[in-house]
């Protein structure tokens, strides 16, 4: 097959040839909007899943369906060790610039660059990472107590006033939402509720990992009736399926039923795998059908491009003790696993593993579907521990 003419994509958040298996949610999400749009209730969303089921492809088809419709939106990826202040504000800013270019707005998008004034000011003593241009004179009284909380509901409210008057809503589309720290995730689901109480068009589309939903409900207890939490999880067979043989069918190849078969179970319907499975097949195929010779080439190809990148780039940001955890994980399968039986193969007492299990929880690694219950946060990664640390000198 020409290399060239390969249509899988097998990125971070790159766009699949065929997004499948996820129209229901999109029109959901797309209702949800106009409604803030014309100013109806309309509650924000938390998208959760592991890794490499599509949350952000979905998060970013989902932002490219608001602006087609006329929605303001901004887009933030949250990366450990940034303060959410430092985030939001550039961001934020640029949304009421636009918005200062509608006249009916205008006065309510400057008085909302006064508030952002105000608050990146007075916040940048604690969030010394915050940079954002300043193109007023913040207003005394207005989002500066340097309490970020309050702050941040008063800097919520003049933007959502601002999207109200230019006859619009402003979607805020925040990616890796489970590395925000609590207390900025609490200031964030409060200015959330207080623009619900106003009825100001302003939407929260999150993503994270699993823990997401637990870390909002500690944050705020109320977070569980502010928010959907839809689960992203792996594509059905007909989705998945879809997902494969569209691409191909669009560079006139087909892929007989017992090849597609073999792709559909090593990747257990995840999409990033069925991208990685999917270029990985278009290159070991000569000819068109693609049988399962060329999936079984596929399948040593793209396992070491996995380990060499999708795995790899999380095991090296693991420390000596994090990695024996892990792999004890590994060796008991796939998972969830109780903690008591993760430190019996560890061996060593629960108790002395619990700041190394935490650890990982902050990595996002792993998560706790049930209490006691620890679970890989990334698909396959068993299977790659016992890869990267074979054998039994581990113990």
């Amino acid at each position: 097959m020409d290399p060239i003419r390969n249509p899988f994509a097998p990125g971070a958040g790159t766009p699949p040839p065929e997004l499948a298996g996820r129209d229901a949610l999109r029109e959901s999400l797309r209702i949800t909007l106009e409604r803030a749009k014309i100013g109806r209730p309309a509650k924000s969303a938390m998208l959760v899943g592991l890794r490499g089921v599509g949350k952000t492809v979905l998060l970013d088809r989902v932002r490219e369906d608001a602006e087609v419709a006329g929605i303001h939106t901004v887009r933030i990826e949250a990366p450990e060790g940034r303060s959410l202040p430092a985030l939001l504000a550039p961001q934020l800013r640029q949304a009421l610039l636009r918005l200062s270019q509608v006249a009916a707005a205008k006065e309510f998008a400057v008085r909302g660059l006064r508030a952002l004034a105000g608050f990146a000011s007075k916040l940048k003593v604690t969030f010394n990472d915050i940079e954002v241009g300043l193109d007023y004179e913040p207003e005394p009284g207005l989002a500066d107590n340097g309490d970020l909380e309050h702050d941040l509901q008063a800097l919520f409210e003049q933007v959502g006033l601002a999207a109200k008057a230019a006859g619009t809503a402003l979607a805020i589309f925040i990616d890796e939402l489970q590395y925000v720290e609590e207390p900025q995730l609490a200031a964030l689901i409060t200015a959330m509720h207080r623009t619900e109480q106003r009825k100001l068009p302003v939407v929260l589309i999150g993503a994270g990992l699993p823990q997401l939903r637990g870390q909002m409900g500690n944050a705020k207890s109320y977070a569980e009736r502010l928010f959907d939490f839809p689960t992203i999880g792996p594509l059905s067979s007909e989705a998945a399926s879809l997902a494969i043989e569209k691409p191909l069918h669009d560079e006139g190849v087909n892929i007989t039923p017992e090849a597609l078969g073999q792709i559909l179970q090593v990747t257990r319907g995840y999409a990033y795998f069925l991208q990685q499975w999917g270029s990985h097949t278009w290159q070991a195929s000569q000819t068109s059908p693609i049988g399962v010779d060329a999936v079984a080439v596929a399948s040593i190809t793209a396992i070491a491009a996995l380990d060499e990148s999708f795995f790899r780039v999380r095991f090296d940001r693991l420390t000596p003790k994090e990695k024996k955890y892990l792999r004890a994980m590994a060796e008991l399968g796939e998972g969830p696993h109780r903690s008591g039986d993760i430190a019996t193969c560890y061996k060593a007492d629960v108790s002395s593993l619990a700041p190394t299990r935490s650890s990982l929880i902050g990595k996002g690694m792993v998560w706790s579907p049930n209490h006691g219950d620890t679970a890989f946060t990334v698909p396959m990664f068993d299977e790659f521990m016992k890869r990267a640390i074979p054998g039994d000198d581990w113990r």
